[in-house]
């Protein structure tokens, strides 16, 4: 900046003489000015007040920051790259509607890379078959964007991966229960598939991906040094051995047991590590994900979610980042960066996918999981709320035909019905027809801890199963269900809806049109909203698996 004071430009420049000052510097007298300037310079000048100082420091701090914001949107611009929009499927779920505020929840997929560019084979990336993604989180901002969920998608899970676009401009065939991570390797190239792995979570789903932002090892690394580091909890010693299996010996302790901070390489170190830890599965290793990233939103929002504590993290970041079209600016990024800065830690919670184990594979639980996709859709937290019911200006919960979460007990309900738990099953096939039942028994006080589809052939009638010492309950549960029988010999109780119940309680045009959410989606069992973790739990809580 031309004739800033002490910069090299007017003081030291090379072009003057050596000892030439700027002419008139206070105590440094120079023969070429005349005597009379000089005089008029040796006035005293009017001391300007505290307060004139301060408002000049400020104005000359805000100054900077501007343009030196300006000049570090310009360099992130400069960083980010983006995935070919084309790539993704042009059969794809429809957006999400707005409510009554004209906002929308956004779905953003995250995937960690492990490819070899960018100097991340320096930090254990990469192999021969190009980049490979072992950690997939999708990221639902419910509208109100006071609540957000992160489902962990198991790597390891046996899906169906739609086709896909190679760099060579041809598409794949769909393939049928393969691993997920396989999408991100479509092509065997060493920027990776996020098109394909969006894709992929587009057809598991039914939801529409708004965003995907794709993070390799060095732009991880790189971003927990840029937040002071990041705490973190082990149940146990960690030693070389535990990271590398290869090894073959037990080697250096890298970490020591109970909470620590760690940023760069030890964070990388951190999430990868599997082995030496529950019983050495992905699955346990998810869960330290999980904790991780609540402690790094924790940390960042700790230091204020604004551009002064973003800027520096996103210019860390960009460098190794891979986004998709809609979010390749600054600008975008800073965007949807700050409309989360409204979430409390208590709202953002962390799930896995409900799963089980088959073989050496991971199989998603039906009906659990499409569960949890349909409350998703339905913007539904994972503890049963509408995100966006509590609004002053939302339609009245008791309106018929408006959204509840859930049936609320009818007046009438005897109070110990909620020490009663009850399992809704449905038995006609009927999509939705589980739900419905789950809300007539909840509307009478009791507890349902699960909403499935019943095994076996259709049922015409109702049947209310029970256990020992349980017919008393069920017969109380039967009343709900006209015409419903009792059946003895069961584990505990359980409604299994027929035919009779679907005819007197139709869909409605809101929840059976295709493409639309349904009214009431059915409650969320508690193998999925009991494992929660909120970004405020405990860094040592929760963190391995078997």
């Amino acid at each position: 900046m031309s004739g800033r004071r002490g910069s090299p430009e007017t003081e030291n420049s090379p072009n003057r003489p050596s000892g030439h000052r700027a002419a008139g510097r206070r105590g440094t007298p120079n023969k070429d000015i005349p005597d009379e300037r000089r005089a008029s310079r040796a006035k005293p000048k009017r001391r300007r007040s505290t307060k004139e100082k301060v408002l000049w420091i400020t104005a000359g701090c805000t100054a900077l920051l501007l343009l030196g914001g300006g000049a570090l949107y310009y360099r992130l611009n400069g960083n980010i790259t983006t995935f070919d929009g084309d790539a993704l499927s042009k059969d794809r779920p429809e957006a999400a509607a707005p409510d009554a505020q004209g906002r929308t929840p956004v779905n953003v997929l995250m995937i960690g890379s492990d490819s070899r560019g960018n100097g991340n084979s320096d930090l254990g990336g990469g192999g021969d078959a190009g980049a490979r993604s072992d950690t997939a989180i999708l990221l639902h901002v419910y509208a109100d964007h006071k609540h957000a969920v992160g489902i962990s998608i198991p790597r390891d899970s046996l899906v169906t991966i739609p086709p896909c676009k190679l760099p060579n401009g041809k598409w794949t065939k769909e393939q049928t229960n393969v691993m997920f991570n396989s999408a991100f390797s479509v092509g065997n190239t060493e920027q990776g598939n996020p098109a394909c792995t969006q894709n992929a979570v587009e057809k598991l789903t039914n939801l529409r991906v708004d965003h995907t932002i794709v993070v390799d090892f060095n732009g991880f690394a790189t971003m927990t040094k840029a937040v002071g580091g990041v705490d973190v909890c082990l149940p146990n010693d960690i030693h070389e051995g535990d990271l590398n299996p290869n090894l073959g010996k037990k080697g250096k302790l890298i970490f020591s047991k109970g909470e620590q901070k760690v940023e760069g390489q030890a964070a990388l170190d951190y999430v990868r590590i599997r082995h030496g830890i529950g019983d050495g599965s992905d699955i346990g290793r998810t869960k330290r994900q999980q904790a991780f990233l609540s402690s790094l939103i924790k940390q960042v929002k700790s230091q204020g979610m604004n551009p002064t504590t973003l800027l520096p993290l996103a210019d860390a970041a960009t460098k190794s980042l891979t986004v998709d079209p809609g979010l390749g600016s600054a600008a975008q990024l800073m965007s949807f960066a700050l409309s989360l800065k409204d979430v409390d830690l208590h709202d953002i919670k962390f799930i896995t996918a409900p799963w089980r184990y088959e073989g050496p594979r991971v199989a998603l639980v039906h009906p659990d999981v499409d569960q949890l996709w349909a409350a998703l859709k339905a913007d539904r937290t994972i503890d049963g709320q509408d995100a966006s019911a509590q609004r002053p200006d939302a339609p009245d919960a008791s309106a018929p035909g408006s959204p509840t979460s859930a049936a609320a007990p009818s007046p009438t309900a005897d109070a110990r019905n909620a020490d009663i738990k009850v399992a809704v099953l449905n038995g006609t096939g009927e999509s939705g027809l589980g739900g419905r039942g789950a809300e007539t028994v909840k509307g009478a006080g009791y507890t349902v801890t699960t909403v499935g589809n019943a095994t076996g052939k259709a049922r015409s009638t109702t049947v209310v199963e029970y256990g020992a010492g349980e017919r008393t309950a069920a017969e109380g549960i039967a009343k709900l269900f006209p015409g419903a029988t009792l059946q003895s010999g069961g584990k505990g109780l359980s409604v299994v809806l027929g035919h009779d119940f679907a005819a007197a309680n139709p869909a409605t045009a809101a929840s059976s049109a295709p493409g639309t959410n349904p009214a009431s989606p059915a409650p969320l069992p508690t193998s999925v909203s009991g494992t929660a973790r909120s970004a405020d739990d405990d860094p040592c809580a929760n963190i391995s698996y078997g």
